[in-house]
């Protein structure tokens, strides 16, 4: 008769620790991995994503290019003008990756073929190395001359700002992107240009 109440004690106190720890492998998380076309729009967190940096690049440029300066610009010196990106600002309550915009910018600006976009500062250190390498090692009837790159004739600078405002699990979120162009000449803002983003971001409440 003992054994037998020894065996029943030992099941009662294994299943329960089965079962605790069928419980405990259940309670991991299945990652899932989708692949989703590129123009998708995914904004999960309701920060700054890669959606608002095209679409506000977009809209900024079309702008720009339809505003007077342009035609005053071509109709007195003869030809469309260069532009170079400076620095965007982030003065947001957020990391954004102003490197991504500010290649929107760029992107929007070349294809736009209603100005010449030319490279950075970063960009022509590296091609005027390049070239000083040429001049050593390249053949004399492919080596590119120093002397010859174009100027620019405005710079653009700007600054990517939000104002964040919660209460009750709801949160509003204001970006505000304003961009200058300045006549390097004259440091004359020819242009100004000013989007505005707003979202807002509900989190709902789990009633168990």
């Amino acid at each position: 008769m003992l054994p037998l109440l020894r065996l029943i004690k030992s099941c009662a106190v294994v299943v329960p620790c089965f079962s605790l720890l069928f419980l405990l492998g259940g309670c991991g998380k299945e990652k899932k991995v989708t692949r989703v076309d590129p123009g998708v729009v995914t904004d999960f967190s309701g920060r700054w994503n890669d959606t608002d940096s095209k679409l506000v690049a977009e809209a900024m440029m079309k702008e720009m290019v339809r505003q007077p300066w342009l035609e005053n610009f071509s109709s007195q010196y003869n030809r469309v003008p260069t532009v170079i990106v400076g620095t965007i600002l982030n003065k947001s309550q957020e990391h954004i990756n102003v490197g991504t915009f500010i290649t929107d910018l760029e992107r929007e600006m070349t294809n736009s073929q209603r100005v010449l976009f030319v490279a950075s500062k970063s960009d022509r250190e590296e091609i005027r190395q390049e070239r000083q390498e040429q001049a050593v090692h390249a053949r004399e009837d492919t080596q590119k001359r120093p002397g010859q790159e174009l100027g620019a004739d405005f710079m653009m600078k700007g600054t990517i700002s939000t104002i964040v405002d919660e209460s009750d699990g709801v949160k509003g979120i204001y970006y505000q992107v304003d961009l200058d162009l300045i006549n390097l000449e004259t440091n004359v803002k020819s242009w100004y240009g000013q989007k505005k983003i707003k979202k807002v971001v509900e989190r709902k409440r789990l009633l168990f």
